[in-house]
């Protein structure tokens, strides 16, 4: 079967993003969630054409795909995403790119946790 010219095949985003979250989570939760608020928030035609993928996680830590048409409706679909297995957790965007390669470099590489600046700035409060 003859590949795809790359001007026939379908545009993608990737969106680079962090999880916080109450206790440590796996990739297989992690994209069982992701898809469920995704169908309930857009309804299942939507999330179709979303076309959602987690490529990569680790270390709290990870890329999503999607279409570069439905970039907004992904974004409010992952911001409804508030449990993984009962424990309360976020992700939060840090960047949008078009391709794997300069999303890791810009957005992943060498990035502190936001985690850990919200311990800081509780223990400065509490002192």
């Amino acid at each position: 079967m003859k590949r795809l010219l790359p001007s026939l095949r379908a545009k993608k985003r990737y969106l680079a993003f962090e999880l916080i979250s109450e206790a440590p989570v796996s990739r297989s939760d992690l994209i069982k969630e992701v898809m469920y608020t995704a169908s309930s928030l857009l309804g299942d035609i939507t999330t179709s054409e979303c076309d959602i993928k987690v490529l990569g996680f680790e270390d709290s830590k990870g890329i999503i795909q999607c279409s570069h048409t439905k970039v907004k409706e992904t974004r409010a679909s992952l911001a409804t995403l508030t449990r993984i297995n009962g424990k309360r957790a976020t992700l939060h965007i840090l960047g949008i790119s078009g391709t794997v390669k300069r999303a890791t470099e810009k957005f992943l590489q060498n990035r502190t946790t936001f985690e850990s600046e919200i311990n800081i700035k509780s223990k400065t409060a509490e002192e």
